[in-house]
């Protein structure tokens, strides 16, 4: 999920057998990286036709792949799809495993760009956090008609050990790491109770996700944004210190 990120000094590099370095932001401190904690990404160098090809390949199996899952995507398919000839399209990518975990770095680049880095631009504490979730229920809105690669990737590749589940996993740790330090920080800074349980409001923000990701992709219910969003709110409020004086929205409901 690739271009240049600004935070090398807390990445990590993750090693899968058989396939090449890949390098995965860990986001680890990353809102310290600038003064004005807005972690705005290098500008991006041009890129060469051999690159710009692989990017363009990239893309539509990315967008393939939200339709379709992981294991749908094959190189005969991408193929397929953008017009090359399936040894075109593997001289890029070498195998059909290596095109899914590049599949699922790409994923992980623009979920980077699209969520945490502009909410990075909001003050730390519960202004950074609301940043973090409001943007977070925003992508899986747009991807009701498509599908997340995180989600769908969990059940297709849940029981099956490999690079690609290793891929999956890694970044949606690196997700979640994230949020539990905008969780500690909001802590910190004296919005949220010292007793939280970080790990424990973790889990429960993203079980809303998942609520409505399933309700409003599966069951198609109109108004699940806003129950997730309703919700949110009363997690923060049952965590927040007395001078935040948060609390939930009016039930619409």
């Amino acid at each position: 999920m690739a271009g240049p990120h600004p935070f090398r000094q807390n990445s990590t590099i993750v090693r899968f057998p058989g396939s090449p370095k890949l390098h995965v932001d860990s986001l680890v401190n990353a809102d310290d990286t600038r003064a004005d904690g807005s972690a705005e990404p290098a500008p991006a160098r041009p890129l060469m036709k051999g690159q710009q090809t692989r990017a363009a390949i990239l893309d539509a199996a990315l967008a393939l792949a939200s339709h379709i899952g992981l294991e749908g995507l094959s190189i005969g398919a991408l193929a397929e799809v953008t017009g090359m000839s399936k040894s075109g399209v593997f001289a890029h990518f070498g195998s059909r495993e290596e095109l899914q975990i590049s599949v699922v770095r790409e994923y992980h680049t623009k979920f980077e760009d699209e969520v945490f880095r502009p909410s990075m631009k909001a003050p730390r504490g519960l202004p950074r956090l609301r940043a973090l979730f409001d943007r977070w229920v925003r992508r899986v809105s747009v991807e009701i008609d498509s599908g997340c690669i995180y989600i769908s990737g969990a059940v297709e590749f849940d029981d099956r050990p490999g690079p690609v589940r290793d891929a999956l996993v890694t970044m949606v740790q690196t997700w979640q790491d994230a949020l539990d330090r905008a969780i500690r920080a909001a802590v910190d800074a004296g919005h949220l109770r010292a007793d939280t349980d970080a790990g424990q409001l973790l889990f429960e923000i993203h079980g809303l996700i998942l609520a409505l990701h399933h309700d409003a992709r599966f069951l198609r219910h109109a108004g699940a944004e806003e129950r997730a969003r309703a919700a949110f709110e009363r997690l923060l409020a049952h965590a927040a210190t007395p001078s935040q004086g948060s609390a939930p929205p009016a039930d619409p409901f």
